[in-house]
């Protein structure tokens, strides 16, 4: 092969193997995208049932909380599953050129997402049954108490109950924030791993 014809040949095969791996990430797996678009309605139809608790009385506020019970658990259950899958599966990486700050802000936001998804069912459950009130799951299902019935023990979990919904609301609108800025301003892939796709639809290979 002549020296031209090398240099040719070089230059040919050289997009493809200098190709940054971080453009064509692995997308979630099917599990984590099935729990995490699944709880994120499942939240936000909390959110909504909690804002209509406060702001309703008499019979509405008694069907509020008969579905609020049994959607705190679901979510409780659901995100377990989802940290299990999430050890099992880990997410793809984040683009290679993100800041090392926004790198953070994003571990850190995920982690406190998880924390709040488990604490806040758990809370209102212990803050139930500190109050002696039961948790039911429907008419017949009734869950047992997690912590002996205790005025001031209900008092307390009561006001870290709403503290920790202003944290989730606020995590969540960052959450949303986040994802509308990969999707829309970066458009690095972030946004379309949880979507299962890549720009243009093409699939992008899930990660095993």
């Amino acid at each position: 092969m002549t020296e031209t014809a090398m240099k040719e040949t070089a230059v040919t095969q050289a997009p493809m193997s200098q190709t940054p791996a971080s453009e064509t990430p692995a997308i979630f797996a099917w599990p984590a995208r099935v729990l995490h678009w699944t709880m994120a309605a499942l939240i936000l139809a909390m959110l909504f049932v909690g804002v209509g608790m406060v702001a309703s009385v008499a019979e509405r506020h008694q069907w509020l909380l008969a579905l609020h019970k049994p959607l705190g658990i679901a979510i409780l259950a659901l995100a377990i599953v989802r940290l299990a899958v999430r050890l099992r599966h880990p997410p793809p990486p984040l683009p290679a050129d993100l800041p090392r700050l926004q790198r953070a802000a994003a571990l850190a936001s995920h982690w406190l997402l998880y924390a709040l998804m488990i604490a806040m069912p758990l809370i209102g459950w212990a803050m139930l049954s500190a109050g002696g009130y039961p948790v039911m799951l429907g008419s017949d299902l009734r869950l047992p108490a997690i912590v002996p019935e205790n005025a001031f023990v209900f008092a307390w979990l009561r006001a870290a109950h709403g503290v920790l919904a202003y944290l989730l609301s606020l995590t969540i609108l960052a959450h949303l924030g986040a994802a509308l800025y990969h999707g829309l301003i970066r458009r690095d892939g972030v946004l379309d791993a949880m979507l299962g796709r890549v720009r243009g639809g093409a699939p992008r290979r899930e990660r095993e």
